[in-house]
């Protein structure tokens, strides 16, 4: 099979691992494959691509949509980052607790988190590009968000050495308070 998925500690979560195809001229991967996604017992449908570009210790997040939960493929095309997914889902017996997958554009892992968590990732390398499918469009009007650094969730973002760069917005994101599907 061209992809590796393996469940993560939280159901629902899987980190997807592509064959990647390497020579010396570079290399080549399917990034996405209705077909082999399918086979492997993710029968996803995908409507909206998003890119970012961000620098060193940029932390984006902890963001989900309300009504319009989205379901995410994220991966990193370059640099690498930490990347987290929260349980908001109701009665989920891993409601609160949280799993990060470090997403590298070296390894070319992948992240799938279904709808119903909270997600962000913070910038490890000196630049990260960041790539990510979603199962349902972005509505602004929607838009949650849990701050990063919750106590009550715990999540153990890696030391860079230096304070973490946030937009506003996120800066002013509340605390975990049983917000979720």
């Amino acid at each position: 099979m061209p992809i590796t998925v393996q469940a993560c500690p939280i159901a629902g979560l899987y980190e997807i691992q592509p064959k990647v195809f390497t020579d010396g001229r570079g290399y080549f991967f399917e990034s996405y494959s209705e077909r082999d996604f399918h086979a492997a017992g993710l029968p996803l449908v995908f409507v909206q691509d998003n890119q970012s570009r961000s620098v060193k210790g940029v932390l984006r997040g902890l963001h989900f949509q309300k009504q319009y939960p989205q379901g995410k493929l994220v991966r990193v095309i370059a640099g690498e980052v930490f990347d987290v997914a929260v349980d908001i889902r109701r009665g989920s017996p891993t409601r609160g607790k949280w799993h990060g997958v470090l997403l590298s554009g070296e390894k070319q892992n992948q992240f799938y988190i279904p709808p119903g968590f909270a997600h962000g990732f913070l910038v490890v390398s000196d630049t990260a590009v960041f790539a990510y499918k979603c199962t349902e469009f972005y509505h602004p009007e929607d838009e949650g968000g849990i701050i990063w650094n919750d106590p009550a969730i715990g999540i153990r973002w890696p030391d860079l050495g230096m304070d973490y760069l946030l937009s506003d917005k996120d800066t002013q994101l509340s605390l975990f308070n049983g917000e979720g599907q």
